[in-house]
């Protein structure tokens, strides 16, 4: 079964928007610990998923999938920060 239009439409701007806040952060001089970015960005992700999961529509189940995708899409997107996170972190 296919997503409704309306819940790849809303996917789709969760991960520009998301990818946006990635692309916005500064790695500066004094960092947190890679763990301690693990668990910011596990945050992100479900705030986003929580805040999309007000917007979502169709049957319970169509909104469940929805918010699946958007979880694993938004996870897609934090893999390459966190390696690039990790990799600041080696050149301190």
């Amino acid at each position: 079964m296919a997503l409704l239009q309306a819940n790849k439409d809303l996917i789709s701007t969760g991960m520009k928007e998301f990818n946006i806040l990635l692309n916005q952060q500064v790695m500066h001089d004094n960092p947190i610990p890679e763990k301690a970015m693990v668990i910011v960005v596990d945050d992100w992700v479900n705030f986003y998923v929580n805040y999309y999961r007000q917007k979502m529509t169709g049957k319970q189940e169509e909104q469940d999938r929805a918010l699946q995708e958007l979880q694993q899409e938004l996870n897609t997107l934090a893999t390459p920060f966190l390696a690039k996170y990790s990799a600041f972190l080696k050149t301190l």
